[in-house]
């Protein structure tokens, strides 16, 4: 499927942003602004979050195919290509599959391995939440407390919440994405083959996504890679440390 694209700048070297999970390209807004001094970026919402369409699955696979028909219609690749966590994960499968769209890659948080299943209690309390008499988002808040103990996630997964004449309701394609989750939390099995263009790591100093026995997996899938540490960021690496990531990733940028 086309995806919703939301674009910045008006010249410079194709970019093209990613989300993770329970996000949208909304997420990426800031960082996109700056960047696009320099660049054109275009940020995708990924397939049943943000306005994208609900559709019953969402593998990577699929994802990647969706981001390869993006940038096509788009009509703007090769791409330098950045994706976070769940997006870090697409944008590694679009690189391996169709690697002519990417000119090249930077991988935020994330790793080509098989991870715990997480945020399947995320899921659960948003799907479950009664939105039938909400009149502020502090309504759904006060739901999701017991599942979601950290204030700043609560609000970063109140972004997907919709309060309009219509009421209340999620963005997100929430009963998919719960199922999904084991896949998403994984790697597809039957991914080979190696990207051979310039390869980029971001990561965490607080965050335990990308781990140094990852490293050979990483680097039998692409070999040109580099690693870059951001000491002070958790997982959500370009939210929490801005300045940093930037600073880190422009020099990598065509």
């Amino acid at each position: 499927m086309k995806l919703p694209v939301t674009a910045y700048g008006e010249s410079g070297s194709p970019v093209v942003v990613m989300h993770g999970l329970f996000g949208s390209g909304r997420n990426w807004m800031t960082a996109a602004r700056r960047l696009a001094s320099a660049h054109r970026v275009y940020a995708f919402d990924l397939r049943n979050h943000g306005t994208s369409p609900h559709v019953d699955t969402m593998s990577y696979p699929e994802m990647a195919a969706d981001v390869q028909e993006t940038i096509a219609d788009l009509g703007v690749g090769p791409v330098t290509l950045i994706g976070h966590s769940m997006g870090g994960k697409t944008a590694m499968v679009t690189a391996l599959r169709y690697p002519e769209v990417v000119d090249r890659l930077i991988v935020v948080d994330a790793a080509p391995v098989s991870y715990p299943p997480a945020f399947v209690e995320y899921a659960k309390a948003m799907r479950t939440a009664d939105l039938s008499q909400v009149q502020r988002r502090s309504d759904v808040e006060a739901q999701l407390v017991d599942a979601v103990d950290s204030p700043g996630t609560r609000a970063f997964l109140l972004q997907n919440l919709i309060l309009d004449n219509e009421g209340a309701r999620w963005r997100p394609n929430l009963a998919v994405i719960e199922a999904a989750l084991p896949e998403i939390s994984g790697w597809p099995g039957d991914i080979t083959g190696s990207y051979d263009g310039p390869t980029l790591f971001v990561y965490g100093g607080k965050s335990d996504y990308v781990q140094q026995d990852h490293r050979s997996t990483i680097a039998a899938y692409f070999p040109h890679v580099q690693y870059a540490e951001i000491p002070e960021a958790g997982h959500w690496v370009h939210a929490e440390r801005l300045d940093d990531f930037l600073t880190t990733i422009t020099p990598f940028l065509p």
